[in-house]
């Protein structure tokens, strides 16, 4: 087969244009620290590099879900514990409030006492997260407790606003968890309903009932206690599944975030190595064009 000057040529404008594409292959790597910058450049291992990317933006709003909850849990224990203290405040003045030795205006003053620590009691679940009450159900938007009282200006109870219903998290894919927010279930304690409990202890103060003081509502006032410790406890439970899950989380974090770098990321070294051995071929590619090019009839003379 004769090969013609023509053909020479063509093979190695040929060559040279493929030695040129790898050098500027090479070039956009070193420079974007980057193995690809367009799905052209290999379509399987982009698929891989976009659904990593999207695995780890999931796993990020995952976080943020579960750092909310757990800031969310944390602000409903600090929450409790001051309701805790008032009703056992309240439960040392009912005692205090059963001696026969305790004159009716002495009684009358532990009642304004008492008033005033079922009105913190009150503002204690009403407390506000980040514009959403924290004990209102799924009514977040609704201030949820309210002391109700009679035409006189007697309390007669506590009134709930918000839903019988805990708010739902989702914080990994499939696995959701329930956050403690009925605040009608918070009021229920074995003895009945707390803000009954609180109307009746008024009310015996008001009367010298010295007797049910130091009987059936100090028994309330223990009961009352249990309620709220035990809901406590059980938003102290919530909270340490949303720290294991906070953890999984972070750790599933890193392992994703090693494998994109392994897949996106280039090794520099190797890369620049084969920049360099790419870049000798190009220019050697140049030299022999000053050769093959320039040939003329007058080089066969």
């Amino acid at each position: 087969m004769r090969i013609s000057d023509q053909m020479t040529s063509r093979s190695y404008l040929t060559n040279l244009s493929r030695n040129q594409q790898n050098v500027q292959k090479y070039h956009e790597q070193l420079s974007t620290m980057k193995e690809v910058s367009k799905p052209s450049d290999n379509p399987l291992l982009v698929s891989q590099i976009i659904d990593l990317k999207t695995n780890i933006s999931q796993n990020q709003q995952y976080q943020t879900t579960i750092e909310d909850s757990l800031d969310w849990t944390d602000m409903q224990d600090a929450s409790l514990k001051d309701a805790s203290d008032s009703l056992m405040r309240i439960s040392t003045l009912v005692q205090s409030a059963a001696n026969d030795t305790m004159s009716s205006s002495d009684r009358l003053a532990v009642r304004a006492e008492v008033e005033t620590e079922i009105a913190t009691f009150v503002d204690a679940l009403n407390t506000n997260f980040g514009g959403r009450y924290i004990f209102g159900g799924t009514e977040t938007m609704t201030t949820p407790f309210e002391i109700t009282r009679d035409t006189t200006g007697e309390m007669t109870g506590i009134t709930y606003h918000g839903t019988e219903q805990n708010l739902s998290r989702e914080i990994a894919s499939g696995v959701n968890v329930s956050l403690k927010t009925d605040g009608a279930s918070l009021l229920q304690s074995k003895d009945g309903d707390i803000g009954t409990y609180f109307s009746e202890v008024l009310s015996a103060l008001k009367n010298d009932e010295s007797e049910k003081l130091g009987g059936s509502l100090l028994k309330k006032a223990n009961t009352s206690i249990d309620q709220v410790v035990t809901y406590r406890s059980e938003i102290g439970a919530i909270s340490n599944r949303l720290e294991s899950a906070k953890t999984r989380n972070e750790s599933q974090d890193l392992n994703l975030k090693g494998m994109l770098s392994s897949k996106e990321d280039i090794d520099f070294a190797e890369k620049y190595m084969q920049f360099m051995m790419e870049q000798v071929a190009y220019q050697s590619s140049l030299q022999m064009g000053t050769k093959v090019l320039q040939t003329t009839i007058l080089d066969y003379l």
